[in-house]
């Protein structure tokens, strides 16, 4: 499929998705810049718009409605992506208008998200230094997404400290912290080790301690 067919695919399909605001901005937003971005940036790389969204609503603090000019959302994150024009950019932006683009970013930061901006000079023009930042950015967590086991949310959390600690971690670690008993930390571990997450180290049948894999 060619890039305007799937572009204008693409498009109808959040279009007949959404209604009110939503549907407006979407009409309103998703313009000149952004399909270039998609033309010259996203579709090289991906050829493909699955799990993207434009015109995203997210919002603040204050739970103000922002939109961002796209969404990126997968099981290994979520990215905001941004096209900014120079002119239109500090056209709109006093002392205010800039600490609070810093601060929405921060915030999405601190809720989860990863935020990506990329210059409408740059898009027009060095599409392949766009190309290269957004593979950069997003790419491992593709590659983790694709060949990452299936862990459930305890063993997530178990990783998580595992990551965290800097020397191996120990079944008492776990129910300490998480207030379970000493089989319970055990069979988590134990899960861990059987998807080639962690490795068990120490003698005897009962593991002392359990180390990360590489690339885990």
């Amino acid at each position: 499929m060619s890039f305007e067919h799937a572009h204008l695919a693409f498009i109808e399909c959040h279009l007949t998705r959404r209604a009110g605001e939503r549907r407006g901005r979407l009409l309103r937003g998703h313009n000149y810049a952004e399909k270039l971005f998609l033309k010259q940036v996203w579709w090289p790389l991906f050829e493909s718009f699955d799990n993207l969204h434009p015109e995203y609503e997210i919002y603040d603090w204050n739970r103000k409605s922002q939109f961002l000019d796209f969404a990126y959302l997968t099981s290994s994150g979520r990215f905001g992506i941004e096209c900014d024009g120079f002119q239109s950019h500090i056209k709109d932006m006093d002392r205010e208008k800039f600490s609070y683009a810093l601060n929405r970013d921060t915030f999405l930061t601190g809720m989860g998200w990863r935020m990506i901006h990329f210059s409408f000079d740059d898009i027009q023009n060095r599409p392949e230094v766009c190309q290269m930042l957004l593979q950069l950015v997003i790419g491992p967590h593709l590659i983790r997404q694709s060949a990452a086991p299936s862990l459930t949310p305890e063993e997530k959390e178990v990783l998580r400290m595992a990551i965290n600690l800097s020397r191996p971690i120990r079944p008492k670690d776990i129910t300490s912290f998480y207030e379970v008993n000493f089989r319970t930390s055990r069979k988590w571990l134990g899960s861990l080790v059987a998807k080639g997450v962690l490795t068990k180290t120490g003698s005897g049948a009962y593991a002392r301690h359990y180390e990360l894999n590489d690339g885990a």
